[in-house]
């Protein structure tokens, strides 16, 4: 009963999207449902987690006292930092920056592509005579959205995919996410559809659903302390395959960071996490 209700929650929090949207996250959620029956689907917005207790009580200790406070205080401070014009990003951002972050990516009628939460960030900073930020630097445009999807902590994503040219952004996106890649011949779904759950070397590979709420992250593998953006960790997560990425901001990422984020369409948002 309760699987039956939180599909049918979900199915109706994308009824306004075009019908492969709803059905590519319903089959997910069934197809999750089926193999882990014993995990609740809107708890996979704590990735590998729901397959560890040990792992989620150790990460509820670490974010009581997070290693990465100074981090987001540093991207606050360059938040409400005036820009040349004088304005600062939440004069220029709509809502002032608050519960926006999971309405994007969203696709841009006017510029006929995919833009992202960093493309807004630029955007201001060209329109108020900045240079833009390059979308690899974690220390810019990492710490400063670390920070900034803060503002949308709660907030349900809502990715929408309406007009023909958005359709086509995200059918290319589920190509690249379904497409196997790289020296190794792997695809995303590979490791975070079909194995999810599975261990890889130390690692229990994380589910696709809810996979795209929590950016940046903050891993220890970083020390904690250094931000990673989605599209920097697809970077690496090619690269681990022996494939060589495009860049961060690139078309093909921002396509791919469209379809991965209309998965998790109804889940809760929290940004700037610890991850291993």
């Amino acid at each position: 009963m309760k699987k039956t209700s939180l599909l049918l929650m979900m199915t109706l929090a994308t009824a306004t999207q075009a019908g492969s949207v709803a059905e590519e996250q319903g089959k997910l959620i069934k197809y999750f449902n089926d193999r882990y029956p014993d995990v609740k689907i809107e708890s996979m917005i704590h990735g590998a987690m729901v397959f560890s207790p040990d792992a989620k009580s150790q990460y509820d200790s670490i974010m009581e006292m997070p290693p990465f406070l100074d981090t987001l205080e540093k991207g606050k401070k360059m938040w409400e930092t005036p820009l040349k014009s004088g304005k600062t990003y939440a004069q220029c951002i709509p809502n002032g920056g608050k519960n926006i972050a999971g309405n994007y990516p969203q696709f841009n009628e006017q510029k006929a592509k995919v833009v992202t939460f960093e493309d807004l960030i630029n955007d201001c900073r060209k329109a108020n005579g900045e240079e833009p930020y390059s979308y690899g630097d974690m220390d810019k445009m990492g710490t400063l959205t670390a920070y900034a999807r803060t503002l949308s902590d709660g907030m349900k994503v809502d990715i929408q995919v309406g007009s023909p040219a958005a359709k086509n952004a995200y059918e290319d996106g589920k190509k690249t996410y379904y497409g196997r890649a790289g020296q190794l011949n792997f695809s995303c779904a590979n490791c975070h559809v079909h194995s999810a759950g599975n261990n890889l070397r130390s690692e229990i590979l994380s589910p696709v659903l809810g996979q795209t709420t929590h950016w940046p992250v903050f891993r220890g593998k970083d020390g904690g302390d250094k931000a990673t953006t989605l599209q920097n960790r697809y970077v690496g997560c090619f690269k681990q395959v022996r494939h060589i990425s495009d860049k961060e901001g690139s078309e093909m990422l921002n396509n791919l960071e469209y379809f991965h984020s209309s998965l998790s369409n109804g889940m809760t948002m929290q940004a700037s996490v610890y991850r291993k």
